[in-house]
């Protein structure tokens, strides 16, 4: 859609619980969107997140009273909301307002049954994190609602952009107390679709077969089911971020989307030149260091180095199938000492303090520590699926064998007692990454790894996957960049087998000249998913809710 054919916002509020709160893919896609949209609409976009860091240093927010001073006065002595206002500390610093919900946790009963009363959302069955995310949903559009009044706003344009279920009640609330307002609704993944492969039942197979509502009650998933159905509806847009998922929302939650809004990336993140090589120089040396004190072998400089990463969903990441492929490039003996990390934040108490010790003793290792395969304390090693997969293998990482698993479970923020890198950081020193998805609407990690020069090997359920098979078609100066693995209900070995391929062909079989060519064609590909050209989408799904007002 030509730009002069458009309906332009004059201001965009934001929302999402992963506003200046680093928990996954949500947190990347709002955070590296955040300049294009604040070069656009300087600070006429408002981004709004849960205030959870009380009382501690949030290094993603630089608090700053003199910003909408007078409305923060106002709104807390008048309208009672408790907010802190700054600039999320990202590439465009846009202006930020945190709240903090815990109050209305009171009048939770009462919200609920106006919600059921208005818009039929079934709150009953609700349990886990259902309340705190509806209660940080009312404080949003509280704040949406303040703002607008206080800036006059009934005479612009105006967008509300709400993300996820989490922020469904956000999206009714405004729809009951400002219908001025033009409302976006994005689902990410679909709560019940994510639910039924969790639970280990084939997505795809019977696809056509599941009812949504049918299977919210199976599953227990009513309450969630229930808000993301209903914000979907009433929603003047309703997005999601891939044709994959468009399905799934059209079959799960009888809502075609509007438009499909794909994930970009921001360039901004990735070092350039010099930087980028002495980065890179650093994370290597960090990951084989800690690899080192860990199995008590010694690793080649030159090792290859691969992970996956991302949430803990070990069979929707394809955990379980990357453990498989590694087994199976072991037992091929490669001629090439091969590491290879999962870093899966996961429950635990803290750094191996074994480990430290160490990483800070600094001298040789000949004997591997117990239990050399991961790097921080689990709470329940016992019933975690990585060890239980890496002890029925017996792989213990031993000195003999070259290939070697390492599982950091925990969130790489820069502080976490063994590697002190952030995930980029040590992102940029791989030389690969794997993200064998059974189910993933999109997949930033793969995009991440290409934006830092890494190829990357991905399935056709990612929508990343699909999305980078198109452009590899059309462009042969993508080649090499991304392999996409076809995977469906029941073919796990078979796409184990060709992970392992995929692996053995980048650490075995390509020559120097060839790997350059990969990391170039890696990082060519993740041009074309900048937010430069994918914001578009964006724009056009403001003027998709805008041309309803």
């Amino acid at each position: 859609m030509a730009n002069r054919e458009r309906i332009t916002p004059d201001y965009i509020f934001e929302a999402s619980w992963e506003v200046c709160n680093k928990l996954g893919g949500i947190y990347t896609v709002l955070s590296t969107k955040a300049k294009t949209l604040q070069d656009r609409f300087p600070d006429r976009i408002i981004f709004i997140g849960p205030d959870l860091w009380q009382g501690i240093d949030n290094p993603d927010f630089i608090e700053d009273d003199a910003i909408l001073k007078e409305w923060k006065k106002q709104a807390s002595e008048k309208e009672k909301l408790k907010i802190r206002t700054g600039r999320w500390n990202v590439p465009g610093k846009p202006v930020v307002v945190l709240a903090d919900f815990q109050a209305y946790f009171k009048v939770k009963d009462g919200f609920y049954f106006r919600m059921w009363e208005k818009f039929g959302v079934d709150s009953l069955h609700a349990y886990g994190d259902y309340d705190e995310s509806c209660m940080f949903a009312y404080s949003a559009g509280l704040v949406i609602e303040s703002l607008y009044n206080y800036l006059k706003l009934n005479d612009k344009k105006v967008v509300a952009h709400l993300n996820e279920w989490m922020l469904g009640m956000a999206l009714l609330y405004l729809k009951d107390r400002l219908p001025s307002i033009a409302t976006v609704f994005t689902t990410h993944a679909t709560s019940i679709g994510r639910s039924i492969c969790g639970n280990n039942k084939p997505l795809y197979a019977y696809f056509d077969s599941y009812n949504g509502d049918l299977m919210a009650k199976e599953l227990n998933m009513e309450a969630k089911h229930s808000i993301e159905k209903q914000a979907a509806f009433y929603a003047d847009c309703f997005t999601t971020v891939s044709e994959l998922t468009a399905k799934e929302c059209g079959l799960l939650l009888e809502k075609q989307p509007d438009i499909v809004t794909p994930n970009g990336f921001e360039s901004n993140f990735v070092p350039k030149e010099k930087e980028f090589d002495k980065k890179r120089k650093a994370a290597r040396q960090m990951l084989i260091q800690v690899a080192e004190a860990l199995t008590g072998s010694q690793i080649d400089e030159n090792a290859f180095l691969l992970a996956t990463c991302g949430r803990y969903e070990y069979k929707n990441k394809g955990i379980d199938i990357f453990i498989e492929a590694l087994n199976r490039v072991c037992k091929e003996r490669p001629n090439k000492q091969i590491i290879a990390y999962i870093l899966s934040p996961a429950h635990i108490s803290g750094a191996r303090e074994d480990l430290q010790n160490r990483l800070k003793a600094n001298e040789k290792k000949e004997l591997p520590l117990v239990n050399p395969f991961y790097t921080h304390n689990l709470c329940y090693p016992e019933h975690d699926k990585v060890c239980g997969y890496l002890n029925y293998l017996n792989f213990m990482n031993q000195d003999n064998i070259d290939v070697k698993i390492i599982f950091v479970p925990s969130y790489l923020n820069g502080d976490d007692g063994i590697f002190d890198l952030s995930y980029y950081d040590l992102l940029i020193g791989l030389d690969l990454t794997v993200f064998p998805s059974y189910y993933e609407p999109w997949g930033y990690t793969p995009l991440e790894s290409v934006a830092f020069s890494i190829p990357t090997v991905t399935t056709n359920l990612a929508g990343f996957g699909l999305w980078a098979k198109n452009e590899i078609e059309n462009n042969s100066n993508f080649s090499d960049s991304v392999e996409i693995i076809e995977r469906t209900d029941d073919n796990y070995f078979e796409a184990a087998e060709l992970i392992k391929e995929s692996i053995l062909k980048y650490a075995t079989e390509m020559d120097s000249k060839q790997i350059r060519k990969a990391k170039n064609a890696a990082q060519l590909l993740s041009r074309e998913a900048s937010w430069t050209y994918f914001i578009e989408y964006c724009l056009d799904a403001y003027n998709i809710a805008l041309s309803k007002k």
